[in-house]
């Protein structure tokens, strides 16, 4: 691929800020974009992120990755125990952007869900949506940690952070919003959920060069 390889952080219903990077970025068919989950759920605008996102797969290669809250909404729609769990967890915003109703989720969207990977590598890079084991293979990751595991230094001591991964590859990862609204790059290990739904932004990495794009929850780009 000729074009440019970039990562995508958690969106979480800011359907405005996804259309100010669009726009930014300018993605074209020879582009590789790596969205790496948390599409749905504590934002306004969960049905707008999807539609823009189908859209997005007519326009460039995207690789979607699943996030806990799709997850967690794939879940729900299964059984009412689910449900309540997820609408507790951010899920109520997604319900309200299908006007109260799980059944009016359009089919485009299940299937946009559904077909979310677990991780995405490329020569220099993997993609997970939270975490990782440094010493297992992707395709061995346990769900506790690809899902739902932050990124901490607890005050007991415990470090959920983890090494470089054994193939020596770069890691990018969402899922542990960094509340100053920086990325938190390591070098090794680079986390773009910067926050968007709670007064952050929404990043985009181009991970070649590491060319940052950045958009507020209004739409705004930031100024760099």
């Amino acid at each position: 691929m000729s074009g440019r390889t970039l990562a995508l952080g958690d969106i979480h219903g800011c359907s405005l800020a996804l259309r100010a990077i669009i726009r930014a970025i300018d993605p074209t068919a020879e582009d590789l974009v790596i969205a790496l989950g948390d599409f749905v759920d504590r934002g306004p605008d969960s049905r707008g992120v999807l539609e823009q996102m189908v859209e997005l797969v007519e326009r460039c290669e995207v690789i979607p990755l699943l996030g806990n809250h799709e997850l967690m909404l794939l879940e729900a729609i299964e059984s009412e125990e689910n449900l309540e769990f997820w609408l507790q967890c951010g899920g109520a915003a997604t319900l309200d952007s299908y006007d109260g109703d799980l059944a009016n989720i359009p089919e485009i969207h299940l299937a946009f869900f559904r077909g979310c990977r677990r991780y995405y590598e490329t020569d220099s890079h993997i993609f997970v949506h939270a975490n990782y084991d440094a010493n297992l293979a992707l395709q061995e990751q346990p769900d506790a940690l690809l899902f739902w595991e932050h990124l901490m230094m607890y005050p007991d001591g415990t470090n959920t952070i983890p090494a470089r991964h054994y193939s020596g590859k770069v890691a990018v990862v969402g899922h542990t919003p960094q509340g100053n609204g920086e990325i938190m790059d390591l070098g090794d290990l680079i986390c773009i959920d910067t926050y968007c739904f709670g007064g952050g932004w929404l990043t985009a990495l181009e991970v070649e060069t590491g060319q940052v794009w950045q958009a507020d929850q209004f739409g705004n780009l930031r100024d760099k």
